[in-house]
C-alpha cells in the first residue's frame, strides 16, 4: 500500500516542502532507502549516507538543504521520535488475521463475539468468554472461561488469557503474553525460615526440614485501557483479590508483575523488570531494564528507577532511583565517585601508617 506524501505530513503534522504527490510504501535508513522509501535522516549525520540510497523523500532536521540532497520532497518535524511513533502507525499493516472465526478455531457457544471480531486458527475460546468488537486474535490463543477481551483488542500468537481475566479497550499483547496465571503463594506449617530472616535480619535460628503448601489464587487480572505487553511477559492473578494494571501501561518482553499488585496509569517497563506481590505502584513509573521491587511496597506516582535498580523499601513519589538496594540517584552518583576513590584512599592510609613511629621506637 502506498501513501502520499502530503498526506503522511499532515498525520505527522509535519511541514512539507518538494512534491507532495511523491508516494511511499516504507520507511527505510538513508543507506538502504529504495525509491519507494521514505528515509529517516533527521540528523545531518544520518543524512550524509542519503546519496547511498535511492530515496525520493526524506524526514530532515529544520534548516536542511534537501535539493541539493538530491531529494523531491521533504518533511520537516518538531520532535523526531514522535514523527516515527505516527509514521510507524501508518505504514504497518499489522498482522493477517482474516476476518470472522476461522474454521480451526474452537468457540464455546456460550461465548460472545463482538462485531467484526477475528479470530485465528487453532484459538481456544472457552465458557461466557466475551470478546469485543473489531478484536483481533491469531492463531494459538487460549482464552479461559469468563474472561472478557475489550473492544480494538490484538492478541497475537500464543497469548494465554486465564479465567475471569477483564482486558480493556486497544489492548495489545504479543506472542507468549500471560495474563492471569496463578501466583507463588505459598506457606509452611511453621514460620519458615525467610520469615525468621526478615524479622532478625538474617538469623533462621534452628534450621529444621519444611514443605511448602499451596495457596491457590482465587483472584483474577483486571486490565485498562490502551496497555501493551511484550513477548513473553507475565501478569499474576491475585489470591482473594485482584492484580491492576491501569490504563496506558507498556511492558516490555519478559516483564513479570506478581500477585495483588496494584499498577496506576501510563507507567512503563522494560524488559526483565519484576514487580513482587502486594505492591502498590503510582502511576506514571518508568522501570529501567532489569528492575527489581520487593513485595508489599509503595511506589509513588512519576519515580524514575533506572536500569536494574533493586528496591527494597517505599519510594515517594517523583524520585529518580539508582543502584542496589536503590538510592537517590544523585547519591548514588556521589558514592560510587566515592567508591572508585576508595583503592587510593586505602593506599594513602597505608602510607601514612608507615610513617608513623611505633611505639617505644627511637624519634
Amino acid at each position: 500500500m502506498t501513501h502520499r506524501t502530503d498526506k503522511i505530513a499532515v498525520a505527522l503534522s509535519a511541514r512539507l516542502e518538494g512534491d507532495g504527490a511523491v508516494s511511499v510504501s516504507g520507511a527505510a535508513e538513508p543507506a538502504d532507502a529504495g525509491p519507494d522509501d521514505i528515509a529517516l535522516a533527521m540528523q545531518p549525520a544520518y543524512a550524509e549516507r542519503l546519496s547511498e540510497g535511492q530515496a525520493r523523500v526524506a524526514i530532515l532536521w529544520e534548516g536542511a538543504d534537501w535539493r541539493a540532497m538530491g531529494l523531491e520532497a521533504a518533511l520537516f518535524v518538531q520532535r523526531p521520535r514522535l514523527a516515527m511513533a505516527h509514521l510507524t502507525s501508518i505504514l504497518d499493516p499489522g498482522p493477517e488475521i482474516a476476518p470472522g472465526i476461522h474454521p480451526g478455531a474452537i468457540v464455546d457457544p456460550t461465548a460472545e463475539i463482538g462485531e467484526g471480531a477475528a479470530i485465528g486458527p487453532f484459538v481456544m475460546i472457552g465458557r461466557d468468554v466475551r470478546i469485543g468488537a473489531r478484536a483481533r486474535i491469531a492463531s494459538h490463543v487460549s482464552v479461559a472461561e469468563g474472561a472478557r477481551i475489550g473492544d480494538d483488542a490484538l492478541l497475537m500468537n500464543g497469548v494465554r488469557i486465564g479465567a475471569r481475566v477483564v482486558i480493556g479497550d486497544r489492548v495489545i499483547l504479543q506472542p507468549g503474553a500471560v495474563i492471569g496465571a496463578d501466583g507463588l503463594s505459598f506457606v509452611t506449617p511453621e514460620t519458615s525460615g525467610v520469615e525468621k530472616a526478615r524479622k532478625n535480619l538474617g538469623d533462621q535460628g534452628d534450621i529444621r526440614a519444611q514443605s511448602w503448601t499451596r495457596i491457590h489464587s482465587l483472584g483474577t487480572v483486571v486490565i485498562g485501557d490502551d496497555c501493551e505487553f511484550g513477548a513473553n511477559a507475565a501478569v499474576d492473578r491475585g489470591t482473594i483479590r485482584a492484580t491492576r494494571i491501569g490504563n496506558g501501561c507498556k511492558f516490555d518482553n519478559l516483564v513479570h508483575i506478581a500477585h495483588n499488585v496494584v499498577m496506576g496509569n501510563d507507567c512503563l517497563l522494560a524488559a526483565q523488570t519484576g514487580i513482587a506481590g502486594s505492591t502498590v505502584v503510582g502511576d506514571r513509573v518508568v522501570c529501567g531494564g532489569q528492575t527489581g521491587i520487593a513485595d508489599n511496597l509503595s511506589i509513588g506516582s512519576d519515580v524514575i528507577l533506572t536500569g536494574a535498580t533493586k528496591v527494597l523499601s517505599n519510594v515517594p513519589s517523583g524520585r529518580v532511583m539508582m543502584g542496589y538496594p536503590a538510592v537517590r540517584m544523585d547519591q548514588h552518583v556521589d558514592m560510587y565517585k566515592a567508591l572508585r576513590r576508595l583503592p587510593r584512599l586505602l593506599r594513602d592510609v597505608a602510607a601514612s601508617k608507615k610513617q608513623v613511629p611505633k611505639q617505644g621506637e627511637d624519634h
